[in-house]
């Protein structure tokens, strides 16, 4: 049975005491009855049932569990540590001090005054290191089936960043690697984004050396070959930085009928290509003759490395500034579209990727991969972009006038999330009670009216 604080005052209760205020003694005790400071969750709890994801993830592990003797199922105990991770609370441990918060009981459908709680940290743990290797990859595929789902109809054309960011490592895990530019013991894990919607597509775990191109390139073909099972005809074009401008990620994409835009590392062949130097040298003398700090100009080439099938088109950023020059190089498979178009429009757009990724790693805590096991640590990642999702889904049922329409997950945490409620069960109704001084009021009720499911 839970623990639940009863809704009346408890004399014993330890008391703390406030400077005074206005002549009165203040005092204080964890003795409010049955409060939640995390109100907000069942906002989340709204989104999940719109979207279906721990249902979906927990459909593709095996549950040995005799039926008849489980407490929780599988669907339940994800969504417990997802919820949790959105709120805030990123470690398994902090589900045993949530087991019996009214407000996640609430989220998970369960009444508030009776019945199990939440599972304990135990169960979160053994339940993260449950699944294998193929169920995580039926997970993987499972999300990339929810990003696909979470258009209403199948867009013309998308554009997807691939990224791999460091997570540093807190002992001697499977898959970690010494890293030698980031100067850490880490992992690498990929992320991939729709940017220009925020939405997730795939996160995946990985050693903690730079990826080949024969690894690169076999990720983006699983990749791609799950989207178009959903999507046949929708127009996909990659952009990453130079660990992906390999030769087998371009055969691959132009054998598959896929656009890239990738970095491209510089050489010596490409520092002597006649085009460039000329543009260069130009640059270099009209920002001297006009007297101007940094001074930008575009040139584009035809380029094709020993390793490379064919030649390929190739946009150089060039930039000459008092301090000396800088070219920076990308190839892309796009016929149409100026040099400065292709690099400053489309290429720098990839650092939008950047800030998702700070989203997901620094704001949802997705880099507490402290796991021995590396199928334990993939599986944090799949429920923190869980957590993701739902967040995400909270800002897009917001007005688009809304302030925070574009605000980052920590600050909707804080403004949402966090709002005291007071929960009262009868014998017929359960009525929350929110704080009467939330700032933001008005923005909560228009968000539950529009996750509400329509009528049917």
């Amino acid at each position: 049975m839970p623990q639940t604080t009863p809704a009346g005052c408890d004399d014993s209760a330890a008391v703390f005491s406030y400077p005074a205020v206005g002549g009165k003694k203040v005092t204080a005790a964890f003795d409010g009855g049955r409060l939640t400071s995390d109100g907000g969750v069942l906002l989340l709890a709204q989104a999940e049932r719109m979207m279906g994801i721990c249902q979906q993830l927990a459909a593709c592990i095996a549950d040995p569990r005799d039926p008849a003797r489980v407490v929780h199922r599988l669907e339940d105990i994800f969504l417990a540590r997802v919820l949790a991770i959105a709120c805030g609370y990123e470690d398994a441990d902090d589900l045993d001090a949530l087991r019996d918060d009214p407000g996640f009981r609430l989220a998970l459908g369960k009444l508030p005054g009776s019945g199990a709680g939440l599972a304990s940290q135990p169960t979160m743990s053994r339940w993260e290191n449950a699944p294998s290797t193929r169920e995580l990859a039926k997970m993987l595929a499972a999300m990339i089936d929810i990003y696909c789902a979470s258009y209403p109809a199948a867009p013309a054309a998308v554009t997807l960043d691939i990224d791999d960011t460091c997570d540093v490592v807190h002992g001697y895990q499977q898959l970690s690697f010494w890293n030698g530019h980031h100067g850490e013991r880490c992992f690498l894990p990929i992320h991939v984004y729709d940017t220009a919607t925020g939405r997730p597509v795939a996160m995946l775990l990985r050693t903690g050396k730079t990826p080949s191109g024969k690894e690169a390139a076999g990720h983006i073909r699983r990749l791609v070959r799950h989207i178009r099972r959903h999507w046949p005809d929708t127009r996909i074009t990659i952009r990453g930085d130079g660990h992906y401008g390999r030769p087998e990620v371009m055969a691959f994409c132009e054998a598959a009928g896929v656009d890239y835009v990738l970095g491209l590392p510089t050489n010596a062949a490409l520092r002597a290509d006649p085009v460039i130097v000329t543009a260069a040298d130009a640059c270099a003398v009209r920002r001297a003759e006009e007297g101007r700090v940094v001074l930008r100009s575009y040139a584009e080439t035809r380029y094709g490395a020993k390793s490379w099938s064919c030649q390929r088109r190739v946009v150089a950023r060039i930039e000459a500034s008092t301090l000396g020059m800088d070219i920076r190089y990308v190839v892309t498979s796009l016929t149409k579209g100026s040099a400065e178009y292709i690099y400053d429009t489309l290429y720098c757009a990839r650092g939008q990727a950047e800030n998702l990724i700070k989203l997901h790693k620094t704001q949802l805590a997705s880099d507490r991969t402290s796991c021995r096991s590396a199928n334990a640590n993939q599986m944090r990642l799949i429920l923190h972009t869980a957590a993701y999702w739902l967040l995400w889904r909270v800002q897009q049922a917001m007005p688009k006038t809304a302030a925070l329409a574009k605000a980052e997950f920590t600050t909707l945490r804080l403004r949402l999330l966090k709002v005291a409620a007071r929960v009262m069960e009868s014998a017929t109704r359960i009525r929350v009670a929110l704080a009467s001084a939330c700032p933001d009021a008005d923005l909560l009720r228009a968000i539950v009216l529009a996750l509400k499911p329509a009528p049917t």
